[in-house]
């Protein structure tokens, strides 16, 4: 009579230390995906899009012909 209790007392004690094994796993993935996204969103995005801005106004201020007729020449093959 006591050993089927036993085994029901091991196999839940197994499946609990598991599943929080698992939902331990599972958190640690979660957190760290959301702090590399706050860290991509918050640091990363920002210095891009000054970057972009500055080459951009840059890209406008030396004006669209700023290839030699050599250059032009060599990059249409001819």
């Amino acid at each position: 009579m006591i050993r089927p209790l036993l085994t029901f007392f091991a196999v839940g004690l197994v499946t609990l230390l598991l599943a929080s094994v698992v939902l331990g796993v599972i958190g640690v993935v979660f957190s760290l995906t959301l702090g590399l996204a706050t860290f991509l969103l918050f640091k990363v995005a920002p210095i891009l899009l000054v970057g972009w801005v500055v080459v951009k106004t840059f890209e406008k201020s030396r004006g669209k012909g700023s290839l030699s007729d050599a250059d032009r020449r060599w990059l249409d093959g001819g």
